[in-house]
């Protein structure tokens, strides 16, 4: 992961940090004009997330004339309803200020560091609530291109077992191994082990919020959330300052879906957000994937219904990456259960074994009676079965192994 460089004394971006903060990100070279920071920064603040029509009337005319006609309330019916009640709020500069306080800054589609590829998903979505996002606001040293490159999803229940916990935290380890950024919420549960699992192997992870990336939501994710800026990214399209509610954690969650090739969801309840998270990926063309719980869990209800519906059943990391990965190349190995000494055995070796006494030794015609092999095959089977321990020869008789029972 790469650090950014301190940002020129004078840049809107430029501040100093609170105590305790990591140091200011700065955006990659080369820089965005002044201008569009701020007319991005001004319209963040004055729509409500995911605003289609502000989206599309921003595509058209450009973020500099967008902003400037939407502070004169120069705008169509559908753009006005999604600006008026806060076109007054013009807080830009601010807001830079204020983000640049605690090492965050804005990240704009003008920057060569925006994804372009994963965000263009939202542009072939036909629902009009998976709009792009106008900007992020991301905090942390790495740049947002290259963690959503090759990234999976990991999200589920706030209210999750101890067997979620596990599931998601071990998924996260190894796929972060690979290489993988582990996107999430940020949320108690199933969120926080996976961002844990990915920094336990100090491996790339993105934190998604849905309020001000200052602020520390929950609270007692405080540190996870910093050691998620010193390593990889905070994210938002919330302005500082910004509180979380329900709707906006809904409408967050089309930015993880978005981020990563797969979302996997390790426990969820009938109707949830990570459910939410799921569908959005699979409106987006991404994979969706659930891991199996208990039939008798009501937190693994939901991933039962998506399983049904036709989520991905995943068990294991390799079927996450088969998923996500290399077509042809990073293919899941079928599991392998434990194996038997008679593994490997030719038809005829496991007829004579299996009629082998445990006790009283027999002769090799009683054997071949008993196994229905020619008396020629039980020899030559008999030299196997011993070579491998399996039999034993007392005086021109044979026996099983004690050891070998069935």
């Amino acid at each position: 992961m790469s650090s950014a460089a301190s940002p020129p004394p004078g840049s809107p971006v430029c501040g100093s940090t609170v105590p305790g903060a990591p140091a200011p990100g700065s955006p990659p070279a080369p820089q965005v004009p002044d201008e569009v920071l701020l007319a991005r920064a001004y319209l963040l603040r004055v729509a409500e997330p995911p605003a289609p029509a502000l989206a599309r009337f921003v595509e058209e005319h450009g973020p500099v004339a967008a902003a400037a006609r939407v502070r004169r309330g120069e705008v169509p019916e559908p753009v006005d309803g999604e600006t008026a009640a806060r076109r007054a709020a013009d807080r830009a500069a601010a807001d830079i200020a204020a983000a640049a306080a605690c090492g965050a800054w804005l990240l704009t589609p003008e920057h060569d560091e925006w994804p372009q590829w994963p965000f263009s998903a939202f542009a072939v979505s036909a629902d009009p609530q998976l709009a792009a996002p106008l900007a992020l606001w991301v905090r942390g040293p790495s740049r947002l291109a290259e963690l959503c490159e090759r990234a999976v999803a990991i999200v589920g229940s706030r209210a999750c077992t101890s067997y979620g916990r596990h599931v998601a935290q071990e998924l996260a380890v190894a796929v972060a191994e690979r290489g993988y950024t582990v996107v999430s919420g940020a949320a108690i549960g199933i969120d926080g082990a996976a961002h844990r699992g990915a920094l336990s192997i100090e491996g790339p992870t993105v934190a998604v919020m849905a309020c001000g990336v200052e602020r520390a939501y929950p609270a007692a994710h405080e540190t996870l959330l910093a050691r998620v800026a010193a390593g990889g990214l905070v994210v938002s399209e919330y302005p500082p300052g910004a509180v979380p509610a329900k709707h906006r954690f809904l409408v967050r969650n089309r930015l993880i879906a978005a981020m990563a090739a797969g979302v996997v969801v390790v426990e969820a309840g009938m109707r949830s957000g990570a459910a939410r998270t799921a569908a959005d990926a699979a409106r987006l063309g991404r994979h969706v994937m659930a891991v199996p719980g208990p039939v008798t869990s009501g937190v693994s209800a939901g991933c039962h219904r998506m399983i049904r519906e036709g989520a991905e059943l995943v068990t294991r990391p390799e079927e996450v990456l088969e998923s996500v990965g290399r077509i042809g190349l990073d293919l899941a190995e079928p599991p392998t259960g434990p194996g038997r000494p008679t593994d490997g055995l030719d038809r005829a070796a496991v007829l004579v074994h299996d009629a082998l006494p445990a006790r009283a030794p027999r002769e090799c015609g009683w054997l071949a009676m008993e196994a229905g092999v020619p008396q020629d095959a039980v020899r030559v089977a008999l030299v196997e079965l011993e070579r491998r321990g399996l039999a034993e020869h007392r005086e021109g008789r044979w026996r099983r192994r004690p050891q070998c029972a069935p």
